[in-house]
């Protein structure tokens, strides 16, 4: 049996979230935590996501943390960019000695006695902390649907967060099923080496033309000063910010300017009518999550690409292929499960337990929630980043985490000032935080846009977005409230 380690912050998760988290911990001078991670290898996303295509929809210039500037080759980064980036800021840190790989966590339970959480792992032993960050984030735990004979299915089965490296799709007959941000970026990426190519959609998407550009050398000199790095930092922020007025304030500039754009865009890259007929959404444009793509159109009006919708979904698996709702065989090589996440009411895959033994999955039964998306009353000194309502759909979610963690290391400072063993949200603080946030998301276009994605949990809150402007959650999560918590011994 492994001995116990003990630790004052255990962090559970190594991807942009873990590694911000750590990075923060040691400017504060704490140098006594560890990171879990499940994998045999650190990174999160960009290490895990293998799938051809796979890029970022972000702006580079602000999808990387506000202390950690980076050489962008281009706009929107590729996934082996996005990797070196990942690995760099993990190696100037010094974060793998600090990380233990292959801690798949099993069960997190606070102990009563001791004032300390038992974080207990699968093949790595009991890890025991005074702080738990949990950052595995929302898009770790893969969903695959449950289709009828999936599992006899003899050629090559994945999901796209699992994509076999040593699949080789040359002359093959793939079929990806979904049709949402990893399959835009898949389909356009095998579409012209496969023999045959089927697409099935549940619902289709807005898609928006990508302004990528790859920097030239002169400007990517000018992007190695630090002001012109500010600067364009901060121009993409406050553009994509003004995305929320459309978002929450403005039907009309959603369905009358993005939504317009989104059409003229379907229309100059599909030519056929049905074809667009079946690519046209039905609910107002950021309802769903929007694509940025100049390649999925025209990859989908390939003759040897078929796009199969609702109405023709797989009814079940085969041993050979697929048979669809209309009777159809079709016979593969390949299905590529391009299915999404549990990304809300899933958000942390492994139990938690509590102040007199209620777990985290029961005070989320009605819906997920906490307090700055981060902090759940009766779960003391245990911080969620990128938690209920924290999701942004319109710029990036690294903006997010960064404020998040302004509240957790206040809430570690206070601890540390008052010398109490515990510091954890009120309940009334707790409802009345998640009271504003569902009333002002009944203004917003994921909750009155008349679509159902994946922002919405099982009840049909919407638990995946925050309901506003960015720099508004970064205020309220940088002004701590003593009155919110509460500090015990």
């Amino acid at each position: 049996m492994k001995a116990e380690r003990t630790r004052r912050v255990v962090i559970i998760g190594s991807g942009f979230g873990g590694l911000c988290t750590a990075i923060r911990l040691q400017a504060q001078g704490i140098s006594d935590f560890c990171i879990l991670e499940r994998r045999s290898f650190m990174g999160g996303t960009w290490c895990q996501n293998r799938y051809p295509g796979a890029a970022v929809d972000v702006h580079s210039p602000l999808y990387s943390l506000s202390s950690e500037p980076w050489d962008w080759s281009r706009m929107f980064a590729e996934r082996d960019e996005l990797e070196a980036y990942t690995h760099a800021v993990i190696d100037k840190h010094r974060l793998r000695d600090k990380t233990v790989l292959g801690a798949n966590v099993e069960a997190v339970v606070w102990d009563e006695t001791r004032r300390r959480w038992i974080i207990e792992t699968e093949a790595k032993g009991t890890f025991v902390a005074t702080v738990v960050i949990n950052a595995s984030g929302p898009l770790s735990t893969p969903v695959v649907p449950d289709v009828p004979g999936k599992d006899t299915f003899e050629g090559a089965s994945f999901h796209t967060n699992a994509w076999d490296p040593d699949f080789d799709v040359s002359g093959k007959r793939v079929a990806v099923v979904g049709s949402g941000a990893s399959a835009a970026q898949v389909i356009p990426a095998v579409a012209d080496q496969v023999s045959a190519l089927h697409v099935f959609q549940r619902t289709p998407h807005w898609v928006l033309p990508r302004p990528d550009r790859e920097f030239s050398a002169l400007q990517r000199r000018l992007l190695s000063m630090r002001p012109v790095q500010r600067a364009l930092r901060w121009g993409i922020y406050w553009m994509l910010e003004s995305r929320v007025v459309g978002f929450k304030y403005s039907p009309f500039a959603l369905e009358h300017l993005a939504q317009r754009k989104a059409l003229a865009h379907l229309q100059a890259q599909v030519s056929d009518e049905g074809l667009r007929r079946t690519l046209t959404p039905d609910y107002t444009i950021g309802c769903k999550r929007i694509i940025l793509s100049d390649t999925l159109y025209p990859a989908l009006g390939r003759p040897n690409v078929t796009l199969h919708d609702a109405a023709d979904a797989i009814e079940r698996v085969v041993p050979e292929g697929v048979v669809t709702k209309t009777g159809t065989r079709i016979e593969l090589d390949a299905i590529v499960w391009a299915t999404g996440f549990d990304a809300t009411d899933g958000v942390i895959s492994y139990p938690v337990v509590g102040r007199g033994g209620v777990t985290l999955a029961g005070f989320w039964e009605a819906f997920p929630r906490a307090y700055l998306g981060t902090a759940v009353p009766g779960f003391p000194n245990f911080f969620i980043l990128t938690g209920p309502n924290t999701g942004i759909g319109h710029t990036s979610a690294l903006f997010i985490i960064e404020a998040q963690l302004e509240y957790v290391l206040r809430c570690l400072e206070e601890l540390e000032r008052s010398g109490q063993g515990t510091i954890e949200v009120r309940e009334e603080a707790e409802a009345e935080y998640t009271r504003m946030i569902h009333r002002e998301m009944d203004k917003t276009v994921w909750k009155q846009g008349g679509c159902r994605s994946w922002y919405h949990g099982k009840h049909g809150h919407v638990v995946a977005m925050f309901p506003g402007f960015s720099f508004m959650y970064r205020a309220m999560a940088k002004r701590y409230r003593a009155d919110d918590h509460v500090l015990g011994v």
